[in-house]
């Protein structure tokens, strides 16, 4: 099922929309479904989403997070292997 979304943009945002939709030889519409789409795709599926939530609570996060990150994605491939993955 398909819904309507109306949205009011800035005018410099929909000119450049226009321009870009212009060289791909698309629509303004179909170029911004296919952007929007992209962009609710990627905060989905956002790997350091769920660190984040888990982060609030370390307080030097902001300063370590790529250790941190870097410590659970280690964590998480030893349980693969553990687990015969």
């Amino acid at each position: 099922m398909e819904r309507t979304l109306t949205i009011e943009v800035p005018e410099s945002i929909y000119d450049s929309l226009v321009r870009v939709a212009e060289q791909k030889g698309r629509t303004p519409e179909e170029l911004a479904v296919e952007w929007l789409g992209h962009a609710t795709r990627m905060a989905i599926e956002d790997p350091v989403e769920n660190f984040i939530a888990f982060a609030s609570n370390i307080p030097d996060w902001a300063d370590q997070h790529d250790k941190y990150i870097g410590q659970t994605l280690i964590e998480k491939e030893k349980v693969k292997v553990d687990e015969g993955n």
